[in-house]
């Protein structure tokens, strides 16, 4: 009867830990800080310190006569955005960034990403290892309405409609993982090692 009292609680034990491992929050990059995205930026260098992963958000904030254009990177090197991928001028765009690797991002008016509006992130596999379209919608700090979508260039599908959200707030990545402290990493063993001897 001991060792089912133990395995009981040892158990129950267990199911808290997992129960009370919460889901690692994504990053909210407010693309230049109070800067925002201009003219003025120096986005290489705002990027350098950055480690961007899967679930990670961009947030461009910028005055009318912009636009955030995700590009590829031959379209951003030469600083055309004639081909695309995602285009917004709202002044408040939103990305979340859905897939590792490279990504680029200009001003498509011209002569601005000439300039120095551009920025390229580097993008770090989440660690589940999930991967999807990235998409471009504005955002809002204020509001959580749902916004409109957005045309694709060259008469492509449409990005799906988005809602807004505070930018400022670090939002819920779906990827579940949390390091256990060492108490409780001790105590999950314990419990393994109690769980084990009673079956042999």
């Amino acid at each position: 009867m001991a060792n089912f009292t133990s395995e009981s609680a040892c158990l129950m034990v267990v199911l808290l830990i997992f129960g009370a491992i919460r889901a690692v929050p994504a990053a909210v990059y407010t693309v230049g800080d109070s800067s925002g995205w201009s003219m003025a930026g120096d986005y290489g260098t705002w990027a350098t310190d950055k480690s961007f992963a899967v679930g990670d958000t961009l947030v461009f904030n910028y005055s009318p006569g912009h636009t955030v254009d995700e590009v590829s990177e031959s379209d951003y090197k030469l600083c055309t955005s004639g081909n695309s991928i995602a285009t917004d001028s709202s002044g408040a765009t939103s990305i979340t960034l859905k897939t590792a690797g490279s990504h680029y991002f200009i001003c498509g008016t011209p002569g601005h990403c000439s300039g120095g509006m551009k920025i390229s992130v580097n993008v770090a596999p989440s660690a589940t290892g999930g991967a999807t379209t990235p998409s471009i919608s504005p955002s809002s700090t204020t509001t959580t309405t749902p916004t409109p979508s957005l045309a694709s260039p060259a008469g492509g599908a449409a990005n799906t409609p988005s809602t807004g959200g505070n930018t400022h707030v670090t939002q819920s990545s779906s990827n579940s993982s949390a390091a256990l402290s060492p108490a409780v990493a001790m105590l999950f063993t314990f419990c393994i090692n109690v769980m084990f001897k009673s079956f042999f």
